[in-house]
């Protein structure tokens, strides 16, 4: 919307001048005359919020959804999107929401029923009720988990129905998801970045809140462990799936290790994570991969990402698996034209919630049908996968294909008919969205969640993952190109009672945080270092073009010091080579990210590994990285001064989140090893670089300021810059926060508090290394230490890092390098 046009749309009003162009069926037009005047008083609110201009409130949202970190990714994607969410919720009634709630426990009781016959006795197929090519048919049906049923006999725990309403109010199911129901994550950080956004509304919608229902899920996951305080993970395919960033917030959010299949080990029929501590025991996993991938002994081979042995966890060790390896059967198109049938059979009921009505052409009297009314019908897979006829697409509407297409598809469907299914065509119902500043009509989909609680019931989420088409292609699994996000509120004629405590049910006092993998620890490690060596390449910058508090000038073009500045710059890889005009190449060593060691390059790596940590790392860590490089001019010394003072003074801030907020548990410490082992590595390169016994002033001034000494130098002497005296202080002064000796003793401290694997009391490799490395380093001062000294200690330090990642880490191939421009 302009600026001309948002005084008039104040003017008459946000709720008359929408209906004044909504379309039939629209859920707002539609509304009984309570929820329409919940929606009024909605939309008066954000108006008065936004001062009658939507685009206000659309970028009100969107901060906060950047904020929270909300981001995911289309297929072929290699970075994250922002969230879309449209800042306008959308409202159902609570007599609405009733009869879906009714429909939706039915259903998820009918797929529990079926998937449970066809792993077990097969009834339904030997008394003819289910045709045997609709389960065999499948991707998603195991051969091996027939005869293999869960420890409590429960396949299902947590399910997704995609739903539509209808133009007439009706609700139909378009799709049943049991493997991985994408979507609970994102209805709920929805929630979060709206009710940040809109500070009361929803309380004064009445709104009914989340927290009880995913409560419900974490309990109805650990009733069915073997032990009463169970260890439960959620099973991530890693963090380049596309809703890497939801499984993050609900780990985080529910208490779950966040785990990948190379965090986990089977041993002897039971599953264990790889911590620090060596292998603990886990309970139960909810997986968030498909069941092709998480054993390849048992399913399929060529997995990469999953556990060797798993199945054998999940039938033999009481292993608790959400869902079920196999459930996906109940997922085709094919399955869904004989659930209603299914329903009378099994329930002796029909289905509250209707399927969009769907004819499996593997029954001649239905392929007949489909081929008779194709023009008003959806052909498409019967099992989600391509099939001929289709190119390019999984389903098709028939009034969309030409005479070629057509012909093409009824001959691949004389061929193989079990492979098709053609589905009604489905018009939607439209709700209020903000698009590109207007108040706009756009068609949506529901995507509602259901788990089993404690005792086995099943519990929906009072509020839905809202998809807002921005095309005809409501099939899609989650998100399209251009499509938007909304939260979706049931609403209540009155306020919900406030949650109550119930003494009886709070957990033992600890004052231990969760155990840490073995993978957090070393993705903790590098973080470490990485953001250690961003903040001393931007010193090294900053030194080049003049930051010295001692001198007016910086070192001279040309000068030793110079040439050692640059030749670093150089070794790093922030730079291609040290020949050319100063400023370009400050430049490059800030914001050319074809150099690997570049300011830019770097924090790229420090975002990276940070995404493999979004269940420990806070918002704020997020908004800092992710702020844009400050603005330079290679020509202008100024701003590549002020550039990298900025890039400081950020790093700085990184640093004082961990200070100020990590607990003071093991993955803190990894963390603030890795800063300490960059520091002292760093320190004594630059040490040997700058205070050889060849050290000039210039030298000796350079070295100061990368250490940020050079204020606590000219405290103690009159003197300009000596050799002795600096290197005591840069090198060995215990109570310098940048001197080496101060970086081994803070990692011998850490290494020292670190879990041990035997009981004989004997310290591990790193303890010894460590101690070995400050008690060698603390009798000295700067009038004996030397540059073999350095090198020595450079040395012990790499020795450690080695160390330190073999006895805590997994062993695995890091593409890394010490010495040229990444690290090891």
């Amino acid at each position: 919307m302009t600026k001309t046009a948002a005084p008039l749309m104040e003017a008459a009003g946000w709720a008359d001048a929408y209906l004044a162009g909504a379309p039939e069926g629209d859920l707002f037009a539609g509304a009984s005359a309570e929820m329409a005047g919940h929606w009024r008083a909605m939309l008066e609110r954000l108006s008065a919020q936004a001062q009658g201009d939507p685009a206000v409130l659309a970028g009100n949202v969107e901060r906060q959804a950047v904020d929270l970190g909300l981001a995911f990714r289309l297929t072929g994607d290699q970075q994250e999107r922002p969230w879309p969410l449209s800042p306008v919720p959308l409202l159902i009634g609570s007599k609405e929401w009733t009869r879906i709630e009714q429909g939706l426990t039915q259903r998820a009781q009918l797929l529990e029923r079926v998937i449970s016959d066809i792993y077990s006795t097969q009834s339904l197929v030997r008394d003819g009720k289910l045709p045997a090519n609709v389960i065999t048919g499948s991707p998603h049906h195991w051969r091996v988990m027939t005869g293999a049923p869960p420890p409590h006999g429960h396949f299902i725990h947590f399910y997704a129905a995609d739903l539509a309403r209808g133009p007439d109010g009706e609700w139909r199911v378009l799709a049943d998801r049991v493997r991985t129901p994408v979507g609970v994550g994102y209805a709920l950080e929805n929630r979060l970045a709206l009710s940040r956004a809109t500070g009361d509304l929803l309380g004064a919608l009445n709104a009914r809140r989340l927290a009880p229902f995913l409560s419900d899920l974490r309990r109805g996951l650990a009733a069915d462990c073997e032990r009463s305080d169970p260890r439960i993970g959620l099973l991530s395919p890693g963090r380049f799936n596309q809703s890497y960033a939801e499984q993050a917030h609900l780990a985080r959010y529910l208490g779950l290790l966040l785990v990948e299949g190379e965090d986990l080990i089977v041993s002897d029929g039971q599953l264990f994570v790889r911590t620090i501590q060596g292998l603990k025991r886990v309970d139960g996993l909810w997986r968030w991969m498909d069941s092709r991938f998480i054993d390849p002994l048992a399913f399929d081979a060529e997995s990469r990402i999953g556990v060797p042995d798993l199945f054998d966890a999940c039938v033999k060790g009481g292993l608790m698996l959400a869902n079920w390896p196999g459930v996906g059967v109940i997922e085709s198109r094919a399955m869904a034209a004989f659930l209603p049938g299914l329903a009378r059979d099994l329930l002796g009921a029909e289905l509250i919630l209707p399927n969009i009505a769907t004819w499996w052409c593997g029954q001649a009297a239905e392929r007949a049908h489909v081929a008779d009314a194709m023009d008003e019908l959806v052909v498409g897979s019967a099992f989600d996968r391509d099939v001929a006829g289709l190119t390019g697409t999984r389903f098709l509407p028939g009034s969309a294909m030409d005479a070629g297409q057509r012909a093409a598809l009824l001959e691949a469907m004389a061929r193989r008919p079990m492979d098709y299914v053609g589905q009604e065509v489905v018009r939607l119902s439209t709700t209020p969205a903000i698009v590109d500043g207007q108040l706009t009509a756009l068609p949506f989909t529901l995507r509602v969640f259901v788990a089993r609680d404690e005792l086995g019931q099943w519990r929906i989420m009072p509020g839905a993952f809202t998809r807002l088409a921005a095309h005809g292609d409501i099939r899609a699994a989650l998100m399209g190109e251009g499509d938007l996000s909304a939260d979706m509120c049931v609403v209540d004629a009155r306020p919900a009672p406030a949650d109550g405590l119930a003494s009886a049910m709070s957990p033992a006092i600890r004052r231990v945080g969760g155990m840490l993998p073995a993978k957090a620890a070393d993705n903790l490690y590098w973080l470490g270092r990485y953001i250690e060596r961003t903040e001393m390449t931007a010193r090294v910058i900053r030194a080049i073009v003049g930051g010295s508090i001692e001198a007016d000038l910086g070192p001279a073009v040309g000068s030793p010091t110079m040439d050692r500045l640059m030749g670093q710059l150089a070794l790093w890889g922030a730079i291609p080579g040290t020949a050319g005009p100063v400023g370009p190449l400050c430049a490059q060593a800030l914001g050319d990210g074809a150099q690997p060691g570049s300011v830019r390059s770097l924090l790229a790596a420090v975002a990276g590994i940070g995404e493999g940590l979004r269940d420990r790392l806070a918002v704020d860590y997020w908004r800092l990285v992710r702020l844009p490089l400050p603005d330079f001019d290679g020509v202008v010394t100024e701003t590549l001064l002020e550039a990298s003072s900025r890039m400081i003074e950020r790093i700085s801030a990184l640093s004082g989140l961990a200070a100020e907020n990590m607990g003071r548990t093991e993955g803190w410490r990894f963390h603030d090893m890795g800063r300490r082992m960059e520091r002292a590595i760093n320190g004594c390169r630059l040490a040997m670089l700058f205070a050889g016994d060849w050290a000039s002033a210039d030298d000796l001034t350079v070295l100061l300021d990368l250490n940020d000494s050079q204020i606590s130098y000219r405290n103690r002497y009159l003197a300009g810059p000596a050799l002795a005296p600096v290197r005591d202080l840069v090198a060995l002064e215990p109570h310098n926060p940048r001197s080496i000796l101060y970086q081994a003793q803070r990692l011998a401290e850490h290494v020292s508090a670190l879990p041990t694997l035997h009981g004989d009391g004997m310290p591990e490799v790193p303890q010894r290394l460590a101690a070995m490395l400050a008690a060698r380093l603390a009798p000295m001062t700067g009038d004996v230490l030397g540059v073999a000294d350095l090198a020595d200690a450079e040395g012990r330090l790499l020795e450690l890092s080695d160390a330190i990642g073999q006895r805590y880490f997994l062993q695995r191939r890091k593409e890394r390098s010490e010495g040229g421009s990444l690290l090891s």
